[in-house]
């Protein structure tokens, strides 16, 4: 019988299995839009959308169980405010998986993952902004330099 096997077990044990999908549903929420296999997209659905209907109810004890969940502070409180607040009328059904074709190496099914209604600015933010902010200080030690000269 097939009682309480509802999940997929991805070749792991289970220690190795939380940390993917807490990692993943990190990355879904942070960047709003992933690309991963088809088998772990089908999979990542549902722990991206038990941590939106956490946000939505928006009690301590909910904030408390995302970042067990998650583990990373930014995320919970970009997932408790803004995602709370753009999926309040929405009754589940938060991300899409989109199919895209094949992985060059393994031929693998590939999927894009990526929440309903996301904000197009999102995906790479946080990676602009740490390059930008790398570039200022380039330029600010160049020129230090050339005022020390």
């Amino acid at each position: 019988m097939r009682h309480g096997m509802a999940h997929r077990k991805f070749n792991m044990d289970t220690n190795a299995r939380k940390a993917l999908f807490s990692n993943l549903t990190n990355a879904l929420l942070t960047h709003e839009q992933i690309t991963i296999t088809v088998t772990r997209a089908k999979e990542l659905r549902t722990f991206a959308d038990k941590m939106i209907t956490l946000a939505k109810k928006g009690q301590l004890n909910n904030r408390r169980q995302a970042l067990s969940f998650l583990r990373n502070n930014e995320t919970v409180s970009k997932l408790f405010s803004t995602l709370a607040e753009r999926y309040k009328d929405r009754n589940g059904g938060y991300t899409r998986v989109l199919r895209a074709g094949f992985r060059y190496g393994d031929c693998a099914p590939m999927a894009i993952v990526e929440l309903v209604d996301r904000d197009v600015n999102a995906k790479g933010a946080k990676d602009l902004a740490r390059v930008a902010a790398q570039k200022a200080a380039a330029e600010a030690e160049k020129a230090a330099n050339e005022a020390n000269k």
